[in-house]
């Protein structure tokens, strides 16, 4: 029997002992917590521009780095993804698969813009350079990393972004393992009816409504002598 790709490399398991589902509501709890602590800091830098509000002057350029309108956006967006990844822990909990897909796609949208990132690296290795250049003069190993050629910085970067990639990959697979599990489990209850001395076990309902009903036997007529 031939295996699509999808159902060969379908599990119920992740990181060797933890369950999808239980692995999905972590991940959504965890996304949580981080964009509710990057709210809370946004939402801090607006009340109080005065103490928290970072210029560019370090970087030797009279612009600002994040004015109000774009802190702004940004805690819309975090508010956004709050609500993203409280969706998927619930649907994962709950056994509701449509409140999976918007978690997914915005794993499959970040996995894009990371690949993006490491195309980049390796059609335009001097960008590294000209971002070394734009850092603060205080920032740790600033000198060294700096004296390293574009080919070893792009290496290096290459390593370090492929390693989040692969890593991104593999929650991505866990999330869509989950919603399969959770979609199979809504659509597949098996029903058991246990009598004094068997056990049947019922088809489900969309199968048992798919076959065809036999033909009704002839009506009873009284033999007559």
């Amino acid at each position: 029997m031939m295996l699509s790709p999808w159902d060969r490399w379908f599990s119920t398991s992740c990181c060797l002992c933890c369950h999808v589902r239980t692995a999905t509501i972590i991940l959504g709890v965890w996304y949580m917590l981080i964009n509710a602590v990057v709210l809370l800091i946004l939402l801090t830098a607006l009340s109080d521009p005065e103490q928290y509000h970072l210029t560019s002057a370090e970087l030797a350029n009279d612009l600002d780095v994040m004015d109000d309108a774009s802190m702004c956006i940004a805690s819309a967006i975090s508010v956004l993804m709050i609500l993203i990844c409280g969706m998927a822990a619930y649907g994962a909990y709950k056994l509701h698969p449509a409140w999976i897909i918007p978690f997914f796609c915005y794993q499959i949208f970040d996995f894009a813009l990371n690949t993006l990132v490491a195309i980049s690296v390796v059609v335009y290795p001097n960008t590294i350079q000209d971002y070394l250049q734009q850092l603060p003069d205080n920032f740790p190993y600033k000198e060294e990393i700096a004296a390293l050629s574009n080919i070893c910085l792009a290496l290096i970067v290459l390593i370090f972004i492929g390693s989040i990639l692969f890593f991104k990959a593999y929650l991505i697979a866990c999330v869509w393992n989950c919603y399969r599990y959770v979609n199979g489990r809504g659509s597949e209850v098996l029903l058991y009816v246990t009598t004094n001395d068997t056990t049947v076990l019922l088809p489900p309902y969309d199968d048992s409504v798919s076959i065809p009903i036999k033909q009704a036997p002839p009506p009873y007529t009284t033999a007559t002598a």
